[in-house]
């Protein structure tokens, strides 16, 4: 293996990971803090792709302007899909089986990914990179593209956001209180609903992040929202529930994984999160930065 082939290919899983890791991470919370498996939460995600794609087809052009613009529309937009679906379904659920939760979430998944056919069709869609993120930049002598090069950045950025939010803000100490205390939380006088549902809100806002990302990144269609929830599911097991380093741990094993795999092994390189997911539960069920429940 050449030194140009292995940085080329750790670039572009870093780039796969990362992009796996916003998607991931939103999940990661929603279930580490309701104990709500979200089945629809890739649904979201493909959602905020299709949203990004009719809004960069309204202003057309692939500016930096547009794209951020996107940025700033997109997410909310999904956040707010996601406070309506919150107060509607989702707080009815918070104490009943996982099965029930499942049942629901997957019913979710087939009204949603009915709605986004009927809405923008089955033909693949993209949106235009922007300007500024559309060549290449060179490292150790390779052309590698700025726009996976942006996305590697990316994922640290957010990573370190959602720490310092969850752990040197009190909304973060909310959060977390709601996780082991929240009888306790509550007679503190604090809404723990709101608490909740703000929760659900930034997993969300998460989702829709990953699809504004991902719709410049490769062709959108009606599969990628269930092929990334199986993804950030593996990511999950793979790190512990509500753990944001271990979600980042987890998608980074995935995205190199599945990268470095995938040319000897080629479609079997897709059977890699399921290996390591598997050998995760036999050997540490609550994930590498989880913590065993009672």
């Amino acid at each position: 293996m050449s030194i140009e082939y292995f940085v080329f290919m750790t670039i572009n899983g870093l780039s796969q990971g990362m992009l796996l890791f916003i998607i991931a991470s939103g999940l990661s919370l929603v279930f580490g803090v309701l104990r709500v498996i979200n089945f629809a939460h890739g649904s979201l995600y493909m959602i905020g792709a299709f949203l990004a794609f009719s809004i960069s087809s309204l202003v057309s052009g692939g500016s930096l302007f547009n794209f951020l613009l996107l940025l700033l529309v997109v997410p909310p937009a999904i956040a707010i899909l996601g406070f309506i679906l919150e107060i509607s379904l989702f707080r009815r659920v918070y104490r009943q089986e996982h099965l029930l939760q499942l049942l629901l979430t997957y019913a979710l998944v087939l009204i949603l990914d009915d709605l986004v056919r009927i809405v923008w069709g089955g033909n693949p869609r993209n949106v235009p990179r922007p300007e500024i993120l559309a060549g290449s930049v060179d490292i150790f002598g390779l052309a590698l593209p700025t726009y996976n090069v942006f996305i590697m950045f990316m994922g640290p950025v957010i990573a370190l956001g959602l720490w310092w939010l969850l752990h040197r803000t009190r909304a973060g100490n909310l959060i977390r209180a709601a996780v082991t205390f929240p009888d306790t939380l509550g007679a503190l006088g604090v809404n723990v609903s709101w608490v909740m549902t703000s929760t659900f809100m930034l997993g969300c806002w998460l989702a829709g992040l990953g699809g504004v990302l991902m719709a410049a990144l490769a062709n959108i269609d009606l599969g990628i929202g269930m092929e990334k929830i199986i993804e950030s599911f593996a990511v999950v097991v793979i790190g512990g529930l509500g753990s944001i380093g271990g979600a980042l741990l987890g998608s980074l094993i995935i995205g190199l994984g599945v990268t470095f795999f995938q040319l000897p092994l080629g479609r079997w390189a897709l059977v890699f999160p399921y290996v390591i997911m598997a050998l995760v539960l036999i050997w540490r069920p609550w994930g590498f930065f989880g913590k065993p429940e009672r």
